[in-house]
């Protein structure tokens, strides 16, 4: 028996998981046009795990925030090696 991998189908005009994964950190950051920011956030409230990829990251780019001082090199190196998969469409990994 054969097992055919199941896709959510993207409604024309929205955004895909793999587009959002592309602009996902830059979104974030607030560096996006107002058009697709908005894209963005209807499949970030409908995507469960593009939303909490976003969610994610940004607790972590609070508490490096809160914390920039003693921030170690190596941790900045990972969150952006982190954000960069994200923008890929890639899964993240576990630690």
């Amino acid at each position: 028996m054969w097992m055919m991998k199941l896709r959510r189908r993207t409604p024309p005009g929205a955004m895909s998981c793999h587009q959002v994964g592309e602009v996902l950190q830059q979104y974030l950051d607030g560096h996006i046009d107002a058009d697709s920011a908005s894209r963005i956030e209807v499949h970030l409230d409908e995507c469960r795990r593009c939303g909490m990829e976003a969610d994610t990251y940004e607790r972590i780019k609070s508490t490096l925030a809160a914390q920039r001082p003693q921030v170690p090199d190596e941790a900045v190196a990972r969150l952006r090696e982190f954000g960069e998969r994200l923008a890929r469409g890639e899964e993240p990994t576990s630690p």
